[in-house]
């Protein structure tokens, strides 16, 4: 593999390293124009990272986004004795030393998304210690299922001091029926799978993108599935997998929030390298807003209204309305004409977002998971405090449209999921400044 002609850095480099007191400072009611490239999508790379243990070698992940999450990744993976560097546009991972079963407390608990190194390591190594995760401040988000699939597949886990822990196992296929959809469920047992002993179906599956194309790429590196992007997959066991070389599709959530972007400020917005399918459910709910929206093979253009109308949205999983999303058309409906009703049933409180918005005006009532905003005509900038990685977003599009200064503290929630994300506002229009307070 020629990579002579890539700056490569690894990834323990501090370039992208969470700076805990940066804030965003945006001096709203600037009009916004032009093209946004969309980078590739946080909750595909992933995954794919987590896959790369399943084969040893060279692997090369191109379009892969640089930031706080995958970087913590890249870490964990480094710790497992992989090498792991990062350049202008993609990440090479080398497991072929790969001499640790063990995920350390002091990374999974920054990240969620660690727990998928579980399932690859007991299919390839048939030993785990990985940490209970951490993540997002809001709301419980168990592990229980894939500790039930995997249970299934003929894992014997136990939860010792905080850490999932596994040895001597062998997996084997299994049927296994997930009683809710589950994302990071369906991606961990989907890898497990390719290397157990047997065939394994899995039943009522998450069909989001990210795991679709989870599967298109472990099908590629000679992995057996059937039903790859169906509610039913099925997976035959392989005795080995090649390494892989493939691109990270765009970040549909990422798309959203530009495309929310041009609806509350009443500009125009090219989106470039996206997939209009994996967002229509946003662009949809836009387009009842009051937007004009013109879908292309790989952009979108999207146009805002002089203001938005209000719309009522419930999220549910792919291909509905995402949870990802919620928080951002809040900020679109905050300031609507009309009243809008948003039902979040996937995180149930998922919404530590509500009182900053209030703090800029915005007139939200909260019962349970249910918000009733009734628009009002400007938003007033104001002090916030990120307090998740979506609910930045929201504050960053509700500064975009307020009247004088927003300062928002915490950003390094924000650098979590969004890749130069400052700079691309700059880039159409946005008045931004990053400052350490």
């Amino acid at each position: 593999m020629d990579v002579a002609s890539s700056v490569i850095t690894p990834a323990s480099s501090s370039s992208t390293e969470p700076r805990l007191m940066d804030a965003l400072v945006i001096q709203g009611g600037r009009p916004l124009s032009g093209r946004v490239a969309i980078s590739g999508a946080k909750n595909a790379a992933l995954p794919v990272m987590a896959a790369t243990l399943l084969a040893p070698g060279v692997h090369r992940l191109r379009n892969c986004p640089q930031l706080v999450d995958t970087r913590t990744f890249g870490r964990v993976l480094e710790k497992l004795g992989a090498k792991v560097t990062f350049g202008k546009d993609e990440c090479l991972i080398d497991t072929s030393n790969v001499n640790s079963v063990e995920a350390p407390y002091e990374l999974v608990k920054t990240m969620r998304a660690s727990i998928y190194v579980l399932g690859p390591l007991l299919a390839r190594f048939g030993a785990a210690r990985v940490s209970l995760p951490g993540g997002c401040a809001w709301g419980p988000r168990p592990v229980n299922l894939h500790l039930q699939g995997l249970a299934a597949m003929g894992a014997q886990l136990d939860i010792d001091h905080g850490y999932i822990t596994g040895k001597d196992v062998r997996l084997h296929g299994a049927n296994f029926h997930f009683d809710v959809v589950s994302v990071g469920a369906t991606a961990q047992l989907l890898m497990a799978a390719t290397l157990a002993e047997g065939t394994t179906v899995l039943e009522n599956v998450a069909i989001e993108p990210d795991i679709t194309v989870l599967g298109d790429v472990l099908s590629q590196c000679g992995a057996r599935i059937e039903g790859i992007g169906s509610r039913r997959m099925t997976i035959h066991g392989v005795k080995s997998l090649r390494p892989i070389d493939t691109a990270i599709i765009a970040d549909r959530i990422e798309a959203g929030t530009f495309a929310a972007a041009a609806a509350m400020t009443g500009g125009t917005l090219t989106l470039e390298r996206v997939v209009p399918d994996h967002f229509e459910a946003s662009l949809a709910k836009l387009e009842e807003a009051g937007c004009t929206v013109v879908r292309e093979v790989d952009e979108v253009t999207i146009t805002g209204p002089s203001r938005p109308r209000a719309v009522d949205v419930t999220t549910m999983v792919f291909p509905g309305f995402p949870t990802d999303m919620q928080a951002q058309m809040m900020a679109v409906a905050s300031i609507a004409s009309g009243t809008s009703v948003i039902t979040d049933t996937i995180y149930l409180d998922r919404f530590t977002h509500v009182p900053e918005l209030a703090r800029m005006g915005a007139n939200i009532e909260l019962k349970g998971n249910v918000a009733v905003i009734k628009g009002v005509e400007g938003l007033s900038g104001a002090p916030v405090m990120a307090t998740d990685l979506r609910a930045s977003a929201a504050l960053a599009l509700a500064a975009l449209v307020a009247d004088g200064e927003t300062r928002i503290s915490r950003i390094y929630h924000l650098d979590r999921g969004y890749e130069n994300f400052d700079d691309k506002l700059r880039g159409i229009g946005a008045r931004v400044e990053r400052i350490r307070e």
